[in-house]
């Protein structure tokens, strides 16, 4: 059995927890996960990321 997990959901996943855990940290999270989800989306393809 094989097990492939995508970047943005397991992202969202622990920014999701975090939240929970920590309110305040909500402006921080929602800023990292934009980045890294634009970044994943600008350089994406050339790293190999489907």
């Amino acid at each position: 059995m094989t097990l492939h997990l995508s970047l943005a959901p397991l992202i969202a996943l622990i920014a999701g927890i975090l939240i929970l855990i920590r309110p305040k940290l909500l402006n921080i999270v929602v800023a990292v996960y934009l980045i890294v989800i634009g970044i994943l989306g600008l350089f994406g393809r050339s790293l190999g990321i489907p």
